[in-house]
């Protein structure tokens, strides 16, 4: 199956492991282990969402994409995948995402699990164009959060979160460290998100909703 690995500007991941074009490598431990273990190598379904995810996973700065090739054997979602053995084909150009299309993948993405009313006016005045202001956004961000404080329900939680994270994306392009924060927030309402939606027993397809944000905003 075509998958695609992410690397240091060497060619390395974080354990030292160097890939290269035609290189092959293979987890030691155990398919019984959890995803995040020596039993796994991991691998992303999108190189959009490689990106987008980048900050809260490897977090590579600078970064190389690689084509490659595995078995999925476990998944988060389509946050991240495992196989037992990869193998990288060829380097590929990094999408070039901009923080506004993070912002909208995001938003996007939380919109699925999120159905407050004030902050879905927010959200759609944000996606449309119709209010991208710094107090708009930060009053969005507030009212989720003060949802997540009122709640108990896990689901309920996560999916408050999502969309706290989505707004202060968007509240975050209009400060000096805007390209950084707006990558982290949307790249945690990510996962968020996809955590509420496992409480409704649904796989939220994340590589649609970034093939649209970057679409829509490009």
């Amino acid at each position: 199956m075509r998958l695609y690995k992410l690397t240091n500007a060497d060619g390395c991941t974080k354990d030292n492991t160097q890939w290269e074009v035609g290189i092959t490598h293979s987890a030691k431990g155990s398919q019984d282990q959890d995803l995040c273990s020596d039993g796994f190598i991991h691998a992303y379904e999108s190189p959009l969402l490689a990106v987008l995810l980048n900050p809260i996973h490897a977090d590579f700065d600078p970064l190389r994409l690689w084509e490659a090739e595995g078995e999925i054997i476990k998944r988060d979602g389509q946050l991240k995948v495992g196989c037992k053995s990869l193998t990288t084909i060829r380097e590929i150009p990094i999408p070039a995402i901009s923080t506004e299309q993070r912002v909208r993948f995001a938003i996007l993405v939380s919109k699925t699990v999120y159905l407050e009313n004030s902050w879905s006016v927010w959200a759609t005045n944000w996606l449309n164009g119709k209010d991208r202001t710094k107090n708009a956004a930060r009053a969005a961000a507030w009212a989720a959060y003060a949802t997540n404080a009122a709640n108990a329900a896990a689901y309920a939680v996560y999916a408050a979160n999502a969309a706290t994270a989505a707004a202060y994306a968007a509240y975050a392009t209009n400060a000096a460290e805007a390209a950084v924060d707006a990558a982290n927030a949307a790249a945690y309402a990510t996962t968020a998100a996809t955590a509420a939606s496992h409480f409704y027993s649904k796989e939220l397809d994340l590589i649609s909703i970034a093939e649209q944000a970057i679409g829509e905003e490009s």
